[in-house]
């Protein structure tokens, strides 16, 4: 392959991945024309229309998605051919792409990264937040953190962590509205429902006698992000389903109160997620192995799911 060609491709991937060709200007220390050019020279070899530009915004063609997917596994392989012969191969180097959800990133990731980056001078991170599951190879992710089963089977999965899960309320909210004895009681109060669930506004518990409950729960908010959960509950607006994490000190400190504490649902895993078709560098190894020891010594996040 030319090496000129591969360049082309590494500048096309990139603006994939950060939608703007000033983005990847800046980056390679060239110009935004410069770039453009290059990304027209790749399609004029190719014979295609990768992408549609407009002043706002770089828009795939169904030819530019295909050859995207492809043309990141190629950058991998040749990443990973020249680690295989280079000393020191095992570095931990480059940029890593991660996406997690936001409150747990904030919470929970974002706290721990400071030691990792020290031991790796030589990584970048790049993160990608919110509470949606990001298409991994299409958005150019090289691992997420996800919580929950997952079920992807283009997906390899290892699990991390796990956490349990409470139904919690203030203290205010109960003094107002009574403490529910059985899960069914809460048909009768305002639930704060997660969408971000398949399960919604059905919520399941366990109980060691009875076994599975599940209740239709409805209330007066819905939120989509575990960031909006979290402020609903902290403000009194309801009972919610939530997992302990997203409640780093308010338990210990009484400002949430659990409750329906017989019927507590099962907890979840923490799972760290690879598209199956990308290989495993030194840095999303070195990335999944510290995070995993750090929660391993987390009995917040240690939990088995």
């Amino acid at each position: 392959m030319q090496a000129g060609l591969l360049e082309h491709i590494r500048t096309f991937v990139r603006s994939v991945e950060t939608g703007s060709f000033t983005a990847v200007a800046n980056e390679q220390g060239q110009s935004q024309p410069t770039i453009s050019r290059q990304i027209s020279a790749l399609e004029d070899h190719l014979g295609v229309r990768l992408m549609q530009r407009t002043t706002r915004a770089l828009t795939l063609t169904e030819e530019g998605r295909a050859y995207y997917t492809h043309a990141r596994t190629l950058l991998d392989a040749t990443e990973q051919a020249a680690l295989a012969v280079k000393p020191g191969a095992a570095q931990v180097s480059g940029r890593l792409r991660i996406a997690a959800p936001l409150a747990f990133a904030r919470l929970h990731l974002m706290p721990r990264l400071r030691a990792f980056l020290t031991a790796h001078p030589d990584l970048t991170t790049d993160w990608v937040l919110g509470d949606r599951p990001v298409d991994l190879v299409e958005e150019g992710v090289d691992l997420a953190v996800r919580i929950g089963q997952v079920t992807d089977q283009s997906l390899i999965a290892r699990r991390i962590g796990g956490t349990r899960r409470l139904t919690l309320a203030t203290s205010e909210y109960i003094a107002e509205y009574g403490t529910p004895e059985h899960p069914d009681d809460l048909k009768d109060h305002n639930c704060i429902v997660y969408t971000g669930l398949a399960t919604r506004n059905e919520w399941h518990f366990l109980c060691p006698k009875t076994g599975a409950i599940t209740v239709r729960v409805s209330g007066r908010v819905q939120v989509s992000a575990s960031e909006g959960m979290r402020t609903a509950v902290l403000e009194g607006l309801g009972i919610a389903v939530c997992p302990t994490w997203l409640f780093t000190d308010e338990i210990e400190e009484g400002r949430l109160i659990p409750i329906l504490t017989a019927y507590e649902p099962a907890p979840m895993p923490i799972h760290a997620v690879m598209p199956s078709r990308r290989m495993v560098t030194p840095r999303v190894r070195a990335f999944i192995d510290y995070v995993a020891e750090e929660f391993r010594r987390d009995d917040r996040l240690a939990v088995p799911g």
